[in-house]
């Protein structure tokens, strides 16, 4: 996670402005890494910030989560308030990790 974030009982206005002025640049609280289980077919991801209708978009960090989405088992399955679940192979295969972003 990157940015400022000013708690909501903030009353120094230099960092109620650096944290508007994060938001400008392009910093958020939308992104993470995740890697998949091994031996489960499906991973749960819990951030704070992820809401019951928001769109994770995932992107392979290493060659075995690549070749997983090239496999065709790779999909969200469920989203609620706080996570998201990825449906995947049940495999013994270790750095099967995504970074993940979302809007909402």
């Amino acid at each position: 996670m990157s940015g400022n974030v000013p708690s909501p009982n903030e009353t120094n206005l230099f960092r109620v402005v650096r944290g508007i002025r994060d938001l400008f640049e392009g910093r958020r609280n939308t992104a993470g890494a995740v890697t998949l289980a091994t031996g489960s077919a499906t991973t749960t991801v819990s951030h704070l910030n992820f809401g019951k209708d928001s769109v994770p978009i995932l992107t392979p960090l290493h060659a075995n989560a690549a070749a997983e989405v090239g496999n065709g088992t790779l999909y969200v399955s469920a989203r609620a308030q706080g996570s998201f679940t990825i449906t995947h192979a049940n495999s013994a295969t270790a750095n099967r990790t995504f970074g993940y972003t979302f809007d909402g």
